[in-house]
């Protein structure tokens, strides 16, 4: 600042002769400027005049400001600053936002398995009794049993359990597992009766009735010229039962309930 601009801040009065000088200055510059062939400025224009006060008011409000206190003094000079942007996102920077990264997307979820139709029993059977013996025709299907071999299973488990998976009161662990009813015959458990003593498997993999009809057919596989022995024949060389031939009675019923099994397969 020249010593000549400090002594009009420092004096009274110094806001109309500065105010004046700016008028006359304009003036000078509008003069010109017409000679120019530009359009004039009309320093007698009292709207123009009355904001080269209020200019000239800010100046000399920011040397009393800056002669107070200098902090505040140098606020008051400076610009008004602008207003900031709105806080609140754009419509693209929401849609961004909002798009999904397709390397960390989820995947959709795989459409769960419908249930396999439930099938109408046949020849006196229970409905579960007539689902355990699909479970037992399922099973050969997995293995490509023939036909044959799933009526002598079927007809096996009519004998041997009435088609129910039993669990044995001779082994409470076998209770610890679905069942459908119990028996008495030492440790025989599940569909066919077979016996964890004996071989069979662990009392948790024979009360599945999945688990005991394979077993059955590959011990049926190991019998030599099964499929031309007669039904109760081939059941009592996998089972050794004390009553071999009682596995005839079933085998009419038994060929009805794998016809119904096959035909809604």
């Amino acid at each position: 600042m020249t010593a000549f601009g400090a002594t009009l801040r420092n004096r009274p009065g110094a806001r109309l002769g500065l105010a004046f000088a700016v008028v006359c200055a304009l003036g000078v510059v509008a003069a010109v400027e017409s000679t120019e062939g530009s359009t004039a400025v009309d320093s007698a224009n009292p709207p123009a005049q009355a904001d080269l006060l209020r200019r000239a008011d800010a100046l000399d409000g920011a040397s009393r400001a800056e002669r107070a206190d200098p902090a505040a003094g140098a606020a008051a000079a400076q610009p008004a600053v602008a207003a900031t942007e709105s806080a609140e996102p754009t419509a693209e920077a929401t849609e961004s936002a909002a798009a999904v990264d397709p390397d960390v997307a989820e995947e959709p979820a795989a459409p769960a398995e419908e249930p396999a139709p439930t099938i109408e029993p046949v020849a006196g059977m229970s409905q579960v009794q007539m689902d355990n013996a699909t479970m037992i025709v399922d099973a050969g299907l997995t293995l490509q049993m023939p036909r044959r071999a799933m009526v002598i299973a079927v007809a096996t488990a009519m004998q041997e359990s009435t088609l129910l998976n039993r669990a044995s009161e001779v082994l409470p662990e076998s209770k610890n597992y679905p069942h459908q009813g119990t028996g008495w015959d030492h440790d025989s458990v599940g569909l066919f009766q077979q016996r964890t003593s004996t071989g069979w498997g662990a009392v948790a993999d024979l009360m599945n009735p999945t688990y005991s009809a394979t077993q059955f057919y590959l011990a049926l596989q190991r019998v030599p010229g099964w499929q031309q022995l007669r039904l109760t024949e081939a059941a009592q060389a996998v089972q050794v039962s004390a009553y071999p031939e009682h596995y005839a009675q079933h085998e009419t019923a038994a060929e009805a309930v794998v016809t119904e099994i096959l035909a809604a397969r």
